[in-house]
Formats: C-alpha cells, structure tokens, sequence
C-alpha cells in the first residue's frame, strides 16, 4: 500500500471540503455539512487503516523553501504516537461533525460553522504527521486561525468576540517563544526534523540546551492553556458546543500534549521539573475553579484545563506515553461530556445556568445516562477509560514525586466533587425554570454521537491493546509502573487509592449541595471563599490592570513617537523644509533682473565675509 498518498489523503480531504464549502456552498449549510461529514469520515477511515496496517515507522519528506543553506521541507514522520493521534483526531472529530448537524440545524450561518470544522480538521492533522518543527509551526499558526474563526461564529455578540480575540493573542504570545525557541534549534541542532531530533539525542555525548527547551514549552504553554497563559480557554465557551468538544477533547488543547512528547527526547531535567509543576498545580487551581462556576461548559471547561495538568505531570515526570494515553481516553469522555452539555443546551432552549436546570432526568433520560458515564469516566471510576489511565499517572507521581503525588490525588478529589455538584443539581431533584420544564430529548444525529462516546468512554482504556504498533507507546511505561508496584506489594494501596478520591468526592458533594439544588450552597453557606474562588487568583484582573496601564500607555508613547517625530517631524518636517529651499531655489529662476543683482549683491557680500574671515 502507497502509505505517502494514504496519509496525504487523510490531510487534505478536510481542506477539500472546506474549499468547497467556501467558494460553492457558503449558503447551502445543509450539502456543506454533507461534504466535511462526508471529507471526515474517509479521514477517519484511512487513519483507521493505518492504525492496524501500517506496523513500522514511516517517513517522507517534500522539497518546500530553500534560501541560502537553509533548507525546509513539509514532510510525514509516522510512529505509534502519530499513529495514536490520527486515530483519536479523526475518530472524535467526525462524531463531532455527525453531532453538529443536529445541533445547527437550526444556525443560518451553518455552511461557515462546517467550513470552520473542516479547515480546523486540516490544520491539527497537519500537526500531527509533521515531520520537522517548521512545519507543525505552520499548522500550529492554522490551528490558532481557525479556532479564532469558530470561536467567532456568534459574532454578533460581545462574549464571542471578546473570547476569540483574547485566545488568539494569549496563544500568539506562547507561539512566539516557541518560534524563537525552532529558529534556536536550528541553530543550534543544524535541523528541525524531528527524526533526526530523536537520533541525535540517543548518540553518547549529546548535550540538552535548557534554553532551546523552555521557549519550545512557551507552544505548550498557550495551546495546552497552562500557567500562565491559562485565561482563555473558559472564555473560549462563547462559541458553540460542538466547537467547544473539538478544542477541548482531541484536537487544540491536546496539541501542546502531543508537541511535548514530539519534542521529548531534547527536554532536558529541569524543563521536565517546570513542566510537572505547571501540570500538577494546574490540576489543583483548575480544580477548586470549577467550583464556583455555574455555567454548565466552564465548569466542564475547568475539568479540561485540570485534566490537561495530569497530561503535564506524566511528561514532566518522564512518561510522554502515559500523557499521550490520557489525553486518548480523555478525548472519549470529554468530548462525551461536552456534547452532552450541548444536548442539554439545545434541549434547554440555550439555557446554560445548571441551578436554572434540574429535572433532566425525567426529561431526558438517555442523555443524563450518557453523561453520568462521561462524569464517571472523568472521575476515574474503576474500569472506566479514565481509571486506567489517570490512575496510571498518580501511580506513576507516587514512586517519583511525593508533593506531586498529594496535588494529583487532591486533584481527582475535586473532580468528584465539582462534577458531582453539577450532575446532582443539573439532572436531579425538579425542574427550576421554563426551559428545563419544556426540555426534551434530542435527535437522533446528536444522539448517536453521544452513544458512540459512551462507549468509548467505557472501554476506552484497552484500547492501547488493540492495536499492537500503538500499543509500544505505552506498554513499557505500564509495565515500569506495574513492576514497582508488585515488587512493593502495594496492590492493596493504589486500589484503595483508586477509589476514595471519587467516592468522598461524590460524597461531599450530595451531602452539601443536596440533589437539584436551586441556589449554589456555597456561595450561600460561605460567601467569603465562594468569592475568592470565583476571582480565580485574579489573573483576568492583573492582565487588565497591565493592558490598561502598562500596555495601553507604552502604545501611547509608540503612538506619539510615530505621529509627532515620525510622521511629523521627520516625514512632513522634511518634506516641509524641501519645500521651503526649493520655493527659495524657484525664487532664483523669476526672469526678473532686480532680483539677479539683488542676489548677485548677497552672494558678493557673503563671498567677502569668509574672505574677510568673519565666519
């Protein structure tokens, strides 16, 4: 089988759907969701068929830009972790699509919304078969464009427009250092092949620079929204759901994940160390976040931000293939979860308030199943996608790393307790408004999707047997952790431990908030922390206080330079002071003779003041 037309036809049958939809069906959304349907799911396809036939790394590289020495190329590199990712984009990424045509049946500017998942679709595979860093940068830049595009999709109103502008700045600040952190690399490297990256770094003598390292993490750092570039991704909720499941499940925050284990092997110890502690203090921050929040997809999006922090940790902590096998089954649940909310928000008539739900479970009972499996699998439930793998992670924080260890376990605590909170109040208990009341199940496109991820959800766990080439990404890190834990006899401990974050979570949850509350018991028992909680450290409060007052006046001060020195006294002045010397210049040339000797006299009497030596 020709792998090189297999894999380019996965990349660019999401770009030819988004061409079509763009020059011939921008008004037909009902033939444009058919076409980026239809674009997605032979990607899927052909990702699959890879997945299970193609058993060896593959590369192929294509002459792009040459200037001087300098030679870049656009180029495929195909190994068990590409292979993961193809799977994982492409599966989740059509059941999004599948879901998205019941939930914009309605949306007029829907051949735009499925031109936005298609160009999206194009620009995360291009990342993940990049062979060299140059060209997943461009791909990266693509997938901020059209993030900001979808994000954008509600433009009319100030939320979304807001949302869209503030991640695509804060991703372009991390973008940034990881730009200077490639032209370094190549510096320093003589290449961004990432192959040749992986050969170097494997040869006796070779040498991490820590400096290489930490601007590459700035990428990671803005895609993955971790400290302190973090800000966005809840805001980034003012789009539609369905864009909200493919930003937050499998497709952008997972890309920092993957470009960190892409560039693993050149992170040298204490980039690792930074990493762990941006992961690990994440899933604590995102965690206690959550709590305050009361729209149903922040309080998911917090989960994702969280989840994102034990990804980091398995990387910092030396195990990119257990972070990849995460952000996996993660991918299934969350997306679950977030087109879950969406199937409540459609059914709500767009209400997004959970204490304005409740009930759903009258009204709605295959969806709120649907989402108690995602929450479980969220909150690592024995046997669920989640437990395999987040457990993994703790076990892993446990042998090397005991403060991060407390934070990871602490984190799944709270993820019972924030996810609980939302499902008790959400779906229990007795409607608390008109929409709820009114509420119905949805149709059968958003339903099916929902379905699928359910089980995905369940079994998503022994999904990294199936495929055995996938399967060398994590096996011998699965094996590392199950060997440490049989040689201490600590089988007992970790399926303790495996349990109790959830079940107190839970727990803790109903006793305080109670099934359907109407009002948030927090807020009303504990004003004072509900308040700290909800200012979330006050990032968003310190970023505007810079933008206004350091910012804002720095442009002032560029601002002047450029009108007043600038344009007025260097541009204009000049121009103004040519002018002046040629009108004295054209005052010369009048054809009047008493002008003549009244300049020849000048001319002689200046003459006569140097000759003299006066000047």
């Amino acid at each position: 089988m020709d792998w090189t037309k297999v894999f380019l036809s996965i990349l660019l049958l999401p770009l030819v759907a988004a061409l079509v939809n763009m020059l011939f069906l921008r008004r037909n959304g009902t033939t444009a969701a058919l076409v980026s349907i239809t674009a997605a799911f032979f990607s899927m396809v052909l990702a699959m068929i890879a997945l299970f036939k193609c058993t060896e790394r593959y590369s192929v590289s294509f002459p792009w830009l040459s200037l001087g020495d300098f030679q870049a190329s656009m180029g495929i590199y195909y190994n068990p972790m590409t292979a993961t990712m193809l799977f994982v984009v492409t599966f989740v990424g059509f059941l999004i699509h599948v879901f998205s045509v019941g939930y914009m049946s309605d949306d007029p500017a829907k051949g735009r919304f499925f031109t936005g998942l298609s160009i999206f679709m194009f620009s995360m595979l291009g990342i993940v078969l990049a062979d060299n860093l140059i060209m997943m940068f461009v791909f990266w830049e693509l997938v901020g464009f059209s993030s900001y595009m979808l994000i954008a999709h509600y433009w009319n109103t100030e939320e979304a427009r807001s949302a869209c502008k503030k991640a695509f700045i804060m991703n372009r600040i991390g973008d940034f250092g990881m730009l200077l952190g490639i032209a370094w690399t190549y510096w320093h490297y003589k290449t961004v092949n990432l192959q040749a990256l992986e050969v170097f770094s494997s040869q006796p003598g070779f040498v991490i620079h820590g400096g290489i390292a930490l601007l590459l993490i700035c990428g990671f750092i803005g895609k993955s929204a971790q400290f302190p570039l973090h800000t966005w991704l809840p805001d980034a909720m003012a789009g539609p759901t369905p864009v909200s499941a493919l930003i937050h499940a499998a497709t952008m925050v997972a890309a920092g994940i993957y470009f960190l284990c892409r560039i693993f092997c050149i992170l040298d110890a204490q980039t690792l160390e930074v990493i762990v502690w941006l992961g690990s203090g994440m899933v604590v921050y995102a965690g206690i976040c959550a709590f305050a929040q009361t729209d149903i997809k922040k309080i998911l999006a917090y989960s994702t931000l969280s989840q994102l922090g034990y990804m980091a940790a398995a990387v910092g902590l030396g195990f990119p293939g257990l972070a990849l096998f995460h952000t996996t089954t993660h991918a299934f649940f969350k997306a679950l979860l977030f087109l879950g909310s969406g199937s409540v928000i459609h059914a709500c008539h767009h209400e997004q308030d959970i204490f304005k739900m409740g009930g759903l479970f009258k009204k709605m009972p295959l969806t709120t199943a649907l989402f108690a499996i995602g929450t479980i699998a969220l909150c690592g439930v024995m046997f669920t996608s989640g437990y395999f793998s987040k457990d993994a992670i703790i076990e892993v924080a446990y042998f090397k790393n005991t403060p991060v260890f407390i934070l990871l376990i602490l984190g799944a605590f709270l993820t019972a307790g924030y996810m609980g909170r939302l499902f008790y109040v959400a779906f229990l208990g007795s409607p608390k408004s008109q929409n709820s009341e009114h509420a119905h199940e949805s149709g059968f496109f958003m339903l099916v999707s929902l379905v699928v991820l359910a089980g995905m959800s369940l079994i998503g766990g022994y999904t990294q047997g199936w495929a055995p080439f996938a399967r060398q990404l994590v096996s011998g890190e699965l094996d590392t952790v199950h060997h440490q834990i049989v040689s201490l006899q600590a089988e007992g401990l970790f399926s303790v431990l495996g349990i109790l974050p959830w079940a107190i979570g839970f727990a803790i949850a109903l006793l305080f908030y109670g099934i359907g509350a109407k009002k948030d018991a927090l807020q009303n028992h504990l004003p004072s922390v509900y308040s700290f909680v909800n200012q979330k450290l006050w990032f968003d409060e310190i970023y505007g206080f810079y933008v206004r007052n350091v910012q804002q006046r720095f442009a002032d001060i560029l601002n002047f330079c450029d009108v007043v020195l600038v344009g007025g006294l260097l541009v204009r002045g000049t121009a103004g002071l040519v002018g002046v010397v040629g009108m004295m210049a054209r005052s010369l040339h009048v054809g009047n003779i008493h002008i003549y000797v009244y300049w020849f006299l000048a001319g002689l009497i200046i003459y006569w003041s140097f000759a003299m030596g006066y000047f």
